[in-house]
């Protein structure tokens, strides 16, 4: 079996990307967030992407540094307001902007994973989310359709994995990064540390390597989004 092991995340997406491609990005808020990936995609200068993620980093990190180049055409997303470059493309026109509620994206993505094409949800009846979008009734309760996301391209970051694939990831990282690597066609995930087979108890492991194309091992900034501390008490 080919290695699945890259050197670097510039390799590893070394004839996956092309212009106008969708990416499903991992990560919650800057927990778990594709650095790696992110990064080379901005050296690569592709354009005109679509990305699903929860959010869009903040103006100096994360899939922020992509809309700094301009290269996001449309961005789903949940949470988008700690990035002010962010809200100045879209409201001068410049950036499409899809809002999901955030248990509809995770479940966007798993269904799309799971080669589901739509589902129904009451979540977002009678809102904007809902314009548009086929509704039905069970039970007498109101339902919209909502279609599975199949990205050309998942970036996922997992805390440790083995040579197969076969991932772990730690806490709020777990979030989107599960149900976005299983979604795309080609799954490049990062990783802290890369471990030989059998190393990891198959109890823990939340993803199967079948679903990951492509391995990274680095270090990672893992930066803080919002850092509160107490106020120093008095003596």
């Amino acid at each position: 079996m080919a290695s699945k092991i890259y050197k670097t995340a510039a390799d590893a997406l070394d004839g996956v990307l092309f212009d106008g491609m969708t990416i499903a990005a991992g990560g919650f808020g800057l927990c778990g967030i594709p650095e790696l990936s992110i990064a080379a995609i901005r050296e690569a200068g592709t354009k005109d992407l679509t990305v699903y993620s929860n959010n869009a980093g903040v103006d100096e990190f994360g899939l922020g540094v992509l809309l700094q180049t301009k290269q996001v055409k449309k961005m789903c997303s949940s949470y988008v307001g700690e990035n002010a470059e962010f809200m100045r493309q879209y409201l001068s026109g410049e950036l499409e902007l899809e809002f999901n509620p955030q248990g509809t994206l995770a479940e966007r993505m798993r269904a799309g994973g799971a080669g589901i094409p739509g589902f129904y949800t009451k979540t977002g009846v009678g809102t904007l989310v809902a314009e548009g979008k086929e509704e039905k009734v069970f039970n007498g309760e109101t339902y919209i359709l909502e279609e599975g996301i199949f990205a050309d391209l998942a970036i996922v970051k997992a805390w440790k994995a083995d040579t197969t694939g076969n991932a772990i990831f730690r806490k709020t990282a777990r979030n989107f990064n599960l149900p976005a690597a299983t979604c795309g066609k080609i799954c490049v995930m990062e990783v802290e540390e890369i471990v030989e087979p059998g190393e990891l108890d198959p109890d823990a492991i939340h993803l199967p390597g079948i679903y990951v194309h492509r391995l990274v091992q680095g270090e990672f900034e893992k930066r803080i989004e919002q850092r509160t501390v107490r106020k120093k008490e008095s003596a």
